[in-house]
Order: structure tokens, then C-alpha cells, then sequence
């Protein structure tokens, strides 16, 4: 039989691609956050359009006014909207930490962050975590 020899794989070249790649899905956390924060925008002009019009105010009282109801919802529209903007933030700047392999510890702390974004964000933060813990990917960063 006719084996064929092990193939070598060169592992700096394989943790440089793996890098490139952690920068190119920070990007993309990014892009999702402004996407999150677009999108909550728009529910939240829709939520003032809909609670603040007249015929509605007009309604028997059977719980709290609309306006009330909006009341509380622009607390849950603030932390949400402040939530996206650090996510968006935090991973724009892991990305180019990435780009330019500086700052790794920083990515880590941001990898750790992603993992609270269900589900795409723990993907990412598990693979992230997982390419810059290696030895091997230290040593990139060192050099």
C-alpha cells in the first residue's frame, strides 16, 4: 500500500489565520451591535408612536396610562441601547487589537464580555478564548 506521508502544518501560519479571523468576527460583532441598536431605535419610535397617540389616551383606565407604560419602557430602551453601544465599542477595538496583534489580554476581557451575548456572542468569546490562551499564539503576540 501506498501511505501517504503525515502532512506538517506550519503552526505559526495556522495561528495567524486564526488571529485574522478573530478580527474579521469582532468586526462583525460590531456591525451586529449597530444593527441591535438601529433596530431598537426604530421599536422604540414605533413603541412612542403607538403609546402616545390620543385615542388610545382616550381608552377606560384598566392598569397603568400608555404614557406610564412608556415611562418604562425608555429605562429598558436606555440600558439595552447602552448595552449594544459597549458591545459595539469593546469589539471595534478588539478587532483592530486583533489586526495589529496587540492588546491581547484585551480581547480576552472582551471575549469574556461576548459570552453574555446569547448565541452568536458565545461562539465567538469560546473561540476567541480558545485561539489566544495558546501557548503558541502568545508567543505570536511576543514577537
Amino acid at each position: 500500500m501506498n501511505e501517504l506521508p503525515p502532512l506538517t502544518r506550519d503552526q505559526r501560519k495556522v495561528d495567524a489565520d486564526h488571529v485574522k479571523l478573530l478580527a474579521v468576527f469582532h468586526f462583525i460583532g460590531a456591525g451586529l451591535a449597530l444593527l441591535g441598536l438601529v433596530l431598537l431605535l426604530g421599536h422604540c419610535a414605533l413603541m412612542h408612536a403607538v403609546l402616545t397617540n390620543a385615542k388610545l389616551l382616550e381608552a377606560p383606565k384598566q392598569g397603568p396610562s400608555p404614557a406610564e407604560l412608556f415611562a418604562i419602557f425608555k429605562w429598558v430602551y436606555l440600558v439595552v441601547g447602552v448595552w449594544w453601544m459597549i458591545s459595539l465599542v469593546l469589539n471595534l477595538i478588539s478587532g483592530f487589537c486583533l489586526s495589529y496583534r496587540k492588546g491581547r489580554t484585551f480581547s480576552l476581557i472582551v471575549a469574556v464580555i461576548n459570552c453574555l451575548h446569547i448565541p452568536l456572542g458565545i461562539v465567538l468569546g469560546v473561540f476567541t478564548l480558545v485561539v489566544l490562551i495558546r501557548s503558541s499564539v502568545r508567543e505570536l503576540y511576543e514577537a
